[in-house]
C-alpha cells in the first residue's frame, strides 16, 4: 500500500506541480488537496493520511495552527511543512506544533520525496539552510553554565590526563606524553579527583567512561 498524501497550500499552481512530482513517485498516492488550513484540517480528519505537505502561511488557519490541530486529531498522520520562509520563528514553531519536516519552497521539487519518505520513517527532514537554523538553537540552548559534564567540569588539560589515567597509564608515561613533570601530572590528579568528588583511579576510570573520555577497548 503506498503512502497516502494530502496537499496543502493556497496556490494553485504549487499544488498542481507537487501533485505531477509526487504522482510520478510509484510509492506515494495524493489523495486530496487543500487550499488553506481550515480545509487541510477537515481532510486529514476525514481520511486519515500518512502525511499532509502543508504551507506555513494561509489563509483562513495558517500551517502552524493546523500541523497543531492535525497532530492532535491524527497522531498517526505526519506533517511536512512547506514555505518561502527560513525566519527562525517559522521552523522551531512548526517543529515544535509537531512537523517532522520543514522545506523550503525553491528546493521543495527535489526535496518533497525525501522529506516524506523520511516522515514515515519516524525520521525529520530540514533543507539545508533550515537545519543550520535549528542546530544553531540547539547550541545556543545548551547550558553554559551548571553544565555537570566532563567538559564543563575540567580543562582540557585536565581531560587529557584523565583520559590517560583511565587507559591505565602511570604518571611517568602521562609526564612524557604530555611534555609536563611528573609533580604537575600528580597535581592535576589531584584537582581532577576534587573537582570530580572521586577518591580513587578506580572510580575515576569509570567516570571517564561514563562520560565517554575513553573505553574499555584500549
Amino acid at each position: 500500500m503506498g503512502i497516502r498524501v494530502i496537499l496543502a497550500d493556497d496556490h494553485r499552481i504549487m499544488r498542481e506541480g507537487l501533485r505531477s512530482l509526487l504522482q510520478n513517485q510509484p510509492d506515494i498516492e495524493v489523495i486530496a488537496e487543500a487550499a488553506d488550513g481550515q480545509g487541510a484540517v477537515k481532510l486529514a480528519r476525514e481520511l486519515s493520511p500518512d502525511v499532509v505537505v502543508i504551507d506555513v502561511v494561509m489563509p483562513n488557519l495558517n500551517g502552524l495552527e493546523a500541523t497543531r490541530k492535525i497532530v492532535e486529531n491524527n497522531p498517526g498522520t505526519k506533517v511536512v511543512a512547506l514555505s518561502m520562509y527560513s525566519n527562525r520563528s517559522y521552523v522551531i514553531e512548526m517543529l515544535r506544533a509537531g512537523a517532522s519536516g520543514y522545506l523550503l519552497k525553491d528546493c521543495a521539487f527535489e526535496e518533497l520525496v525525501s522529506a516524506i519518505n523520511a516522515a514515515v520513517e519516524d525520521r525529520y527532514y530540514l533543507s539545508p539552510a533550515v537545519a543550520g537554523i535549528v542546530i544553531k538553537d540547539l547550541v545556543d540552548s545548551l547550558p553554559a553554565k551548571g553544565d555537570n559534564s566532563v567538559f564543563a567540569v575540567l580543562t582540557s588539560r585536565e581531560r587529557e590526563v584523565l583520559q590517560l589515567l583511565a587507559e591505565g597509564k602511570t604518571t611517568s608515561q602521562i609526564s612524557s606524553a604530555l611534555y609536563l613533570s611528573e609533580k604537575t601530572v600528580e597535581s592535576h590528579r589531584r584537582q581532577i579527583m576534587r573537582k570530580v568528588g572521586v577518591k580513587s583511579i578506580a572510580k575515576l576510570t569509570k567516570y571517564a567512561i561514563r562520560e565517554g573520555l575513553t573505553s574499555l577497548e584500549f
